[in-house]
């Protein structure tokens, strides 16, 4: 798709702001999520939590918990789609 759009300065300002801030929320949200994993790694080594996940899985609508190799990984979703992390 090709077109062109008028705006204010003002609101592009506005837009470009909004676009780095957005930016900087994920940035939080993705190392927060590798946070957690290191937990929760920490505690499927000391407690079988499989039926918990299953449960919290099942009423999560913002982020799965998998055991991948003994290591907890949390997919982050975004409109049924997995949020891609750069740093893998």
């Amino acid at each position: 798709m090709t077109g062109t759009v008028t705006m204010t300065i003002n609101d592009y300002e506005l837009l470009k702001l909004n676009a780095t801030s957005g930016k900087i929320e994920r940035t939080g949200i993705l190392k927060a999520a590798k946070e957690l994993e290191v937990f929760l790694t920490f505690l499927i080594t000391r407690e079988n939590i499989d039926e918990h996940l299953e449960e919290f899985n099942s009423y999560s609508t913002s982020c799965k918990v998998r055991i991948v190799d003994g290591r907890a990984k949390i997919e982050l979703l975004n409109n049924d789609k997995p949020i891609e992390d750069e740093e893998d």
